[in-house]
């Protein structure tokens, strides 16, 4: 019975779930990642630089969209200042009309937003079985071949995902009714007090990971956070990934009206830079940069950003093509950083991704991009954009691929769900237990590398900020030059219970460090 409990709650508790609001933070969660015993040392970082007047950096937010009027981000929302607000005129004439924060690839030229997407797997599936469904494979031509064998892996992913989730449903509904009532006294009995509390946990001490398991599921019960209703929300989401996720008959840019497939079709898209679901766009925006010291939240990482808020990741995989218009639109409009807190599987789009992001290094951006969160090894499992496809000569020399840490470092530093890679992944940052910025004024706990690519977007962005000299290349080989080494640890590899060293789980083998970046940069910037 606890396999079971463990089985199904457990994916659900790391991948964020029951992560949500909370009445009254935990001291030791709030702005932990700024701090210089657990976190990156950002706060001692800009007390050394108080005396200097940093420039303003933009950096542009690709994701699901900032909620441009939370309290917290109010004057750090960048402005198109070229741009006439609400007279219906391409002012700049950059190709979008009244872009005053950015742009919504999203959505049409009526102000409307399309909903959920498929995942790039479902999409290439719904493309190649209007060809090969009824096609036999002794039929299949030669030249067809590598198509046919493309259809066959993807129909098979989407297939058995579609009964895997119908069945986690049925099991998620059985265990709110017969296990969730039973938790409290079951946990209660393995640590000998049913009336435990949290200091009762923090002196729990499973050996094995069973238990330490538990120890997670009872944290979530004690805060509140894993609750009939928090049952009933994941029950709603997996549904969602049935009828979209994973439907290839399901329509996901009809409202929108382009080929996703036809990059010369780029008119399309409108101002709703917030949309209607920019919870994890704007969590990441609070990251980067939410107001510092106005007991707002959590402060956000840097203090001289302008946020410019992309939006062009749905609830499902993204579009390639709107996403490499969005690195030029990035670009062409000032941004020195893009951060990139999503990723996939799949591309339909290389050669377009490649050339947007071969555009940004030629102006000088970097593009920082969260690894992706399924414990993965990404030298066996791509996460597109990726920082070499497969016909590319040369690594980019502006991308940065980001892992989550936490803020326990004996053995437990990598978080449980992250992806990681030893040429794959260039450093971690702090992505668990994340305090910050959601929409409507209000404040969230989240966790994943989407919440540790903004960190060093952050970082990235104080460094441009205060020492403007550097080309955004050299400031990446700063960040991943002054990292806190944890290459000898022995820490837990993600997805498993192996210890490993930490250095074989990216290219640094450690985790970002602000104060020693900012040393590293005052050095460097003497030397020249």
């Amino acid at each position: 019975m606890r396999k079971f409990i463990l089985k199904l709650i457990l994916p659900a508790l790391i991948g964020g779930y029951f992560s949500g609001a909370t009445a009254q933070v935990d001291k030791n969660i709030l702005n932990w990642y700024n701090n210089h015993k657990q976190g990156m040392g950002t706060d001692k970082a800009l007390k050394s630089l108080k005396k200097k007047n940093p420039e303003t950096v933009i950096v542009a937010v690709i994701d699901s969209g900032i909620d441009v009027e939370h309290e917290d981000l109010q004057g750090k929302i960048w402005v198109n200042t070229k741009e006439i607000p609400g007279n219906g005129i391409d002012d700049d004439g950059n190709g979008y009309v009244d872009d005053i924060h950015g742009w919504n690839f999203l959505g049409n030229s009526n102000g409307e937003n399309q909903g959920p997407a498929r995942l790039e797997v479902t999409r290439i599936y719904a493309n190649l079985r209007t060809k090969f469904a009824d096609v036999a494979e002794e039929d299949v031509a030669d030249a067809d071949r590598k198509d046919f064998e493309l259809y066959l892996e993807v129909k098979e992913e989407v297939e058995s995902n579609r009964k895997q989730y119908e069945q986690i449903i049925e099991q998620t509904k059985q265990f709110k009714t017969q296990m969730l009532p039973m938790l409290p006294k079951m946990i209660g009995n393995i640590i000998g007090k049913e009336d435990f509390t949290e200091k009762d946990l923090r002196k729990w001490k499973p050996e094995d990971a069973q238990g330490k398991q538990m120890k997670q599921i009872a944290k979530a019960l004690l805060s509140g956070e894993l609750t009939e209703e928090a049952i009933d929300r994941q029950i709603d989401q997996i549904q969602s990934m049935i009828d979209h996720h994973y439907n290839p008959d399901y329509d996901d840019r009809s409202l929108i009206g382009d080929d996703y497939l036809d990059m010369t079709q780029v008119n399309y898209g409108n101002n709703d830079v917030t949309g209607p679901d920019a919870m994890h766009g704007t969590h990441v925006g609070g990251i980067i940069g939410a107001i510092r010291g106005n007991k707002l939240g959590g402060d956000g990482v840097a203090d001289n950003v302008l946020l410019m808020s992309l939006r062009a990741v749905p609830d499902g995989d993204e579009f390639d093509k709107d996403i490499a218009l969005a690195i030029r639109y990035a670009v062409d409009n000032g941004a020195k950083i893009i951060n990139a807190s999503f990723g996939k599987a799949y591309s339909q789009l290389p050669q377009e991704l490649y050339d947007a992001l071969r555009y940004a290094e030629e102006n000088d951006v970097l593009f920082v991009h969260a690894a992706g969160n399924s414990a993965l090894d990404l030298h066996e499992n791509p996460n597109y954009p990726v920082n070499m496809f497969s016909f590319q000569d040369k690594p980019f020399t502006n991308y940065l691929s980001i892992g989550a840490s936490t803020r326990v470092h004996e053995e437990e530093l990598p978080a449980s769900f992250s992806n990681y890679g030893q040429t794959k992944v260039d450093v971690f940052a702090p992505g668990f237990e994340i305090y910050s910025t959601v929409p409507g004024n209000k404040y969230e706990k989240q966790q994943g590398t989407s919440m540790a690519a903004p960190m060093v977007s952050g970082v990235a962005a104080i460094l441009k900020g205060y020492f403007p000299e550097f080309t955004m290349a050299e400031i990446r080989q700063i960040i991943l030059d002054s990292v806190t080494d944890f290459s000898e640890t022995d820490q837990t590899k993600p997805g498993t219970e192996e210890l490993v060293k930490f250095g074989i789980l990216s290219a640094t083998g450690g985790v970002v460090n602000v104060r020693q970046a900012v040393k590293l940069a005052q050095e460097r910037s003497k030397a020249n």
